[in-house]
């Protein structure tokens, strides 16, 4: 008679165990056997192997690569966002601008119109812009395009004097 185990959710009865080992041998998965018995998935995990059960690994290994190219194809699109940022913000140097102040001792607010943002807001901006671009460079880095250097420095090699 198989002994009772103690889970998060008490003792785990022998009914339980065996309905389990029926779920699992119905081909069901350590997830789907938790849920249907209202089991950790550890418990249904010790259970399983305790009566030297596995699971099939192929749907998680394919759920998972599913997960990671989701995942690589959000971090191209936020990439994308980050540079398209980045052209916005370097685009701002050189347009008009208003700049304002507040202050004083009535507490007022002065604006004027510009033809381009001061040295100090381009300054702001370039940093910003910069910034966007390296963390769009840290999410989709760069390829290096092995023809593009290949015909190069074939290029480079046609141009120099034949050395013998």
């Amino acid at each position: 008679m198989a002994r009772p185990k103690v889970s998060k959710g008490g003792l785990v009865t022998d009914e339980e165990r065996a309905e389990i080992i029926r779920l699992h041998g119905e081909g069901k998965g350590r997830n789907e056997i938790a849920r249907l018995t209202r089991r950790s998935q550890r418990t249904v995990s010790v259970i399983c192997a305790e009566e030297g059960l596995t699971f099939d690994v192929t749907m998680t290994e394919e759920a998972t690569r599913h997960r990671v190219a989701q995942l690589a194809e959000r971090r191209a699109i936020l990439a994308e966002e980050l540079q398209g940022d980045a052209e916005r913000l370097t685009e701002q140097m050189w347009r008009p601008a208003k700049v304002f102040n507040f202050g004083g001792k009535d507490n007022t607010y002065e604006e004027h119109d510009v033809d381009e943002p001061p040295a100090d807001a381009k300054k702001n901006l370039m940093a910003s812009a910069g910034i966007a671009i390296e963390k769009s460079l840290k999410l989709v880095p760069p390829d290096r395009d092995l023809e593009g250097l290949a015909a190069v420095d074939a290029w480079l090699r046609g141009m120099m004097p034949d050395q013998q």
